[in-house]
């Protein structure tokens, strides 16, 4: 089967399972999960975990994956391009969970959770690699750092207009803290991130953050739990707080809900894993992309 003919099997695949009126495009036949979608150099690319090459019983590999595309049709996967063992300072097989990434300044960072306790940042010249450690030492520790919460996981990075940086992250009660601007490290307290108005039958914040920003308005969405719903939130700050809106993605029938969301071109694009091929499940998922839409009051529809 050749890249066209499978591109166009896997995107006729995914929207004949798709809970969502809109098309769906699954981006490889390798299992990965947890993405971190951006668009760098004329190029969309995807960082991920690499679930292709855990046990399949754990979350437990050992290396990100990189997905990469010129048109959100036809994708490339580059395979595991980075190992955890990339920050010395780090357990040996340390887990490489959920990533995210971020151009600045010329530089292309990346945002690495290990060891469940730890956030690492690699810095490279291209979004491609190689990536290096950036700071000898890790950017979050939950042994070193005030309020780093239960687990310090999952990190989204956000820019506001005035060019601050903020990295959201954790479990179980959402963090967040400005980054320095010569991204050398943190600036000030890692603070608790408030969302209220929850329905009574909503499970409250679980995992996954991020955040991004529509027409003046910040919305901060995040995974229920596990299993969870993508949930969403909107505020008038980057640090909240946020009044709850709605359900992004239903429960699925994998125990986890990771999702981000890149506007390119005028597009909500959303990006997100299921369990969408052959041997698949809670340990071995795959991506997806749509497209989405907000009405006239700024809820966002699927």
């Amino acid at each position: 089967m050749n890249k066209s003919t499978l591109a166009l099997a896997l995107t006729l695949a995914s929207s004949l399972l798709a809970p969502s009126s809109q098309a769906q495009t699954l981006l490889s036949k390798n299992f990965s999960a947890d993405p971190s979608p951006h668009y760098f150099k004329g190029k969309y690319y995807v960082y991920a975990t690499d679930d292709q090459n855990n046990s399949g019983n754990k979350w437990d590999s050992t290396s990100w994956r990189l997905l990469t595309s010129s048109d959100l049709k036809q994708w490339e996967d580059k395979g595991p391009f980075l190992p955890a063992t990339v920050f010395k300072w780090a357990a040996a097989g340390a887990n490489a969970w959920a990533p995210e990434a971020m151009e600045y300044k010329g530089k292309y960072y990346f945002f690495a959770p290990v060891n469940q306790t730890q956030i690492g940042l690699a810095v490279s010249d291209s979004p491609d690699g190689p990536f290096v450690d950036a700071l000898g030492k890790p950017l979050v520790d939950k042994a070193r750092d005030a309020n780093a919460g239960d687990e310090p996981i999952d990190p989204a990075v956000f820019m506001d207009a005035d060019k601050r940086i903020y990295m959201y992250f954790g479990t179980r009660v959402p963090k967040v803290v400005e980054l320095a601007p010569d991204m050398r490290g943190t600036v000030g307290p890692i603070r608790d991130v408030a969302v209220s108005g929850f329905p009574a039958a909503s499970k409250p914040y679980g995992e996954a953050p991020f955040l991004h920003q529509h027409k003046g308005v910040y919305y901060f969405s995040f995974s229920t739990g596990w299993p969870g719903q993508i949930v969403y939130a909107t505020g008038k700050s980057p640090l909240g707080p946020f009044s709850y809106k709605g359900v992004l993605i239903d429960y699925l029938k994998i125990s986890t809900n990771h999702h981000a969301i890149l506007e390119q071109d005028g597009k909500t694009l959303l990006f997100y894993h299921d369990n969408m091929l052959p041997g698949g499940g809670s340990h071995k998922r795959s991506i997806l992309v749509q497209e989405i839409r907000y009405d006239a009051d700024g809820n966002m529809l699927r």
